[in-house]
C-alpha cells in the first residue's frame, strides 16, 4: 500500500508548482513559520528556489547579498545561510565530479554560471552542424538540462525551452565562460549583454568571422575582463591586433588583464616578427598583468627573446611565465656568461624580473648552454619559487651549470621551493652531485621531481640523505631503483621525515618496495599521498602494507597500488572498508587479476 502523503508534503508540492508556473510568488509563502520555510528551501528544485529567493521582500532578509551585488538589509529573520546551503547541495547533486570550491563561494552564482555553460556547450554542438541555419538564441535546451532545474512532469515548460530565456534570466550570474568559435557572433553578445565577464576562454578561433564576433564581446566586457585564454586557435598578426585593440579601455590606452594565455595554438605567418611586435606592445601596456602563458605554440627563440626583453622593460609585475612545449633553445644567449654580477646593457637593471615566481620551460629542447645562460638570469629573479626544466635534454652538464646557483641563491635570499627535472636525460653522477648540494643548503627545497631519468639503484644513497632534509614532495617515479635501491633507501630512514607526498612508481622494486613503504609510513607522520604503482610487488606485499597502515597513526589519505597484479580481489572489499579517510578508501587497488599486465617503465 502506497504511503499517504502528509499535509506538509502536499503543501510543499503546491508551492513548487506555483513557483514554476511563472505567475509570481504568493506573498504568504514568506510568512511561513521559520521551520516550515527552511524545509521548503531544502525541497525546491533550482528554478523554483531561484524565484523564491529573487522575490523575497527586503524585510525578510538579514544582510543578504542580492544578485546585483547590493545588500538587502532586514531585521525580521535571516535566510541567506539556508539558501546558500541549499544551492551548495543542488550544485553538488548536479555536478558531483567538479572540483570542490571554497566554502565562501556564492553557490547560487556558481550554480547558474555552470548551468549556462552547459547550455552553451549544447548550443555549440548544434550550431557546428553544417545544416544549422537558425539564430543562436532560438536553440532549444535539451530535456536533460531542463529536468535538472525542475522543469519536468506535468509542468508546462515551453517558456523555458529557448537558450535566450536562460540568458535573460541567469545571464547576470555569468562571470567565467568558455566559447567555441561558432558562438563568437554578434548574437552571442546580445545573449551576454547582462553579463560582466571576468574570465573568457576561447576555442578554435580561426577566421575573420570568429574574430569579428569575439571583438564585439571583448569591447562589451573590456572593463571587467581580467583573464583571457585561447586554445586550439590559429592567429594572424591582424587578428592579434584587432583582439588587443578591443581590450584597451577607452581613454586609458591600457587594459586590465591579469592573466593572458595562448595554448596549443599556432600563428599564421611564417615570420612571426610582426606578430611579436604587436603582441609584445599590447602586453607591455598592461600594468595589471601577473600571468603569461604561451604553451605549445611552435614559438622560436626570437619570440622568446623579444618577450623576455619586454618583461624587463615593462612596468607590469609578471609572477608567472609559462613558455612550455615550444622550441626556444638559445633564447637567453645574450646573457653574459662570464659574470653573475651584472646584466648586459640591453637588459637595463632587470627590475621587472624581481616579481617572477613561476618559470615553466618544460619541453623546449634546451641543452647545456641554455641552462648555463639561464643560471645568470636566475640571479635576477629573487622571488622565483618554481622552476620547471622537465623534458629538456640538459644532461648532467646542464645540472652542473645550475649547482653554483643553488649554492649562491640562499645567500641572495632566494625563495626557490620547487624544482622539476623530469625526463632530462640525467645520470646517477649528475643527480648525486645535485642531491648532495641540495642536502647541504640552509634553505632546502620543498618539492623535487627527478622522474623518468635512468638513475639506477646507486642514486639511493644520495636520495636517502636528501630525504632527511625538510623536503615535503618527492617524485622519483621511473628512475630504475629496483630492489637494491629500495633496500638502500630503507637504511636512510633513521629520522622523522617531513614528507607529505612521494611518487615511487615504475621502479620494479618488488617486495622491497612494500618493505620500504612499511618503514616510510612509520617514519613520515605527515605523509598524505603515496604513488607506488607498477612496482612488480608480489601478493605478500599487501599484507606488509596493511600491517604498516594499522601501525602508523599518520594522515595518509591515498596509497596508489595499481599495476601490481595480485590474485586477491576477494579481500579488496574488506581492505577498502577498513582503511578509509573521511569516508573514502585510502588504498587504490588493482582493478584486474590478469597474470601479466605490461607497462612501460623504461626511462
Amino acid at each position: 500500500m502506497a504511503e499517504v502523503p502528509s499535509l506538509i508534503s502536499l503543501g510543499m508540492e503546491a508551492i513548487k508548482r506555483q513557483l514554476l508556473c511563472g505567475d509570481g510568488v504568493l506573498p504568504d509563502i514568506y510568512e511561513l513559520p521559520s521551520h516550515l520555510f527552511d524545509i521548503l528551501v531544502t525541497k525546491l528544485p533550482p528554478l523554483a528556489l531561484h524565484k523564491l529567493q529573487a522575490e523575497m521582500p527586503y524585510e525578510n532578509w538579514d544582510d543578504y547579498e542580492c544578485t546585483d551585488g547590493s545588500p538587502k538589509v532586514g531585521t525580521k529573520r535571516g535566510r541567506s545561510d539556508n539558501f546558500s546551503t541549499a544551492w551548495k547541495k543542488l550544485f553538488k547533486q548536479r555536478w558531483p565530479r567538479l572540483v570542490d570550491h571554497p566554502e565562501l563561494v556564492r553557490w547560487q552564482h556558481m550554480y547558474w554560471q555552470t548551468h549556462l555553460q552547459n547550455c552553451l556547450d549544447e548550443a555549440a554542438a548544434l550550431a557546428s552542424i553544417p545544416s544549422f541555419d537558425r539564430c543562436i538564441g532560438e536553440i532549444k535546451i535539451s530535456d536533460d538540462i531542463l529536468i535538472c532545474i525542475g522543469c519536468e512532469g506535468h509542468l508546462n515548460h515551453s517558456i523555458y525551452l529557448k537558450l535566450s530565456y536562460h540568458f535573460q534570466q541567469f545571464g547576470h550570474y555569468a562571470r567565467s565562460l568558455r566559447l567555441q568559435n561558432v558562438l563568437c557572433v554578434a548574437e552571442t553578445c546580445k545573449l551576454l549583454r547582462n553579463s560582466k565577464l571576468q574570465s573568457l576562454s576561447l576555442r578554435w578561433i580561426r577566421s575573420k568571422e570568429h574574430v569579428d564576433g569575439l571583438c564585439q564581446l571583448l569591447i562589451q566586457n573590456n572593463e571587467t575582463l581580467t583573464s583571457l585564454e585561447f586554445i586550439h586557435c590559429k592567429l594572424s598578426s591582424t587578428f592579434v591586433n584587432a583582439i588587443c585593440g578591443c581590450l584597451e579601455i577607452k581613454g586609458k590606452q591600457a587594459h586590465i588583464l591579469q592573466n593572458f594565455s595562448i595554448r596549443t595554438s599556432s600563428f599564421l605567418e611564417n615570420n612571426a616578427v610582426s606578430l611579436s611586435y604587436s603582441l609584445v606592445s599590447f602586453l607591455s601596456s598592461g600594468r595589471s598583468l601577473c600571468s603569461l602563458r604561451f604553451c605549445d605554440n611552435h614559438l622560436d627563440r626570437n619570440f622568446a627573446q623579444m618577450l623576455f626583453t619586454m618583461l624587463i622593460d615593462a612596468s607590469s609585475r609578471i609572477s608567472i611565465l609559462d613558455l612550455s612545449d615550444n622550441n626556444i633553445a638559445g633564447w637567453l644567449s645574450n646573457f653574459n656568461r662570464g659574470s653573475s654580477s651584472r646584466l648586459p646593457s640591453s637588459l637595463g637593471t632587470g627590475k621587472s624580473l624581481q616579481s617572477l615566481c613561476v618559470l615553466n620551460l618544460r619541453g623546449n629542447n634546451l641543452h647545456k648552454y641554455d641552462v648555463e645562460s639561464l643560471r645568470y638570469a636566475l640571479f635576477y629573479m629573487p622571488n622565483l619559487e618554481i622552476l620547471d626544466l622537465s623534458d629538456n635534454p640538459i644532461e648532467d652538464e646542464g645540472i652542473r651549470c645550475l649547482i653554483p646557483y643553488f649554492v649562491e641563491a640562499p645567500e641572495r635570499c632566494s625563495r626557490l621551493a620547487e624544482l622539476k627535472l623530469e625526463n632530462c636525460e640525467l645520470s646517477c653522477d649528475g643527480v648525486t652531485q645535485l642531491l648532495d648540494t641540495l642536502s647541504s643548503l640552509k634553505r632546502p627545497l620543498c618539492s623535487l621531481t627527478l622522474a623518468d631519468n635512468g638513475l639506477g639503484s646507486l642514486v639511493a644513497g644520495a636520495l636517502g640523505k636528501f630525504l632527511a632534509t625538510s623536503i615535503s614532495e618527492l617524485n622519483i617515479g621511473g628512475i630504475g631503483l629496483g630492489s637494491a635501491g629500495f633496500q638502500e633507501l630503507q637504511k636512510g630512514l633513521m629520522v622523522e621525515l617531513k614528507l607529505v607526498k612521494i611518487n615511487i612508481s615504475k621502479n620494479r622494486g618488488g617486495l622491497e618496495t612494500a618493505k620500504f613503504l612499511s618503514k616510510l609510513m612509520l617514519s613520515a607522520p605527515e605523509l598524505v599521498v603515496v604513488n607506488a604503482s607498477y612496482n612488480l610487488m608480489p601478493a605478500e606485499s599487501l599484507t606488509i602494507i596493511c600491517s604498516a597502515l594499522k601501525a602508523a597513526k599518520g594522515n595518509l589519505q591515498q596509497l596508489d597500488l595499481t599495476g601490481n597484479t595480485w590474485d586477491c580481489q576477494q579481500t579488496y572489499a574488506s581492505m577498502l572498508s577498513e582503511f578509509q579517510h573521511n569516508g573514502r578508501p585510502i588504498l587504490i587497488l588493482p582493478s584486474s587479476c590478469a597474470p601479466d599486465v605490461p607497462y612501460d617503465d623504461d626511462p
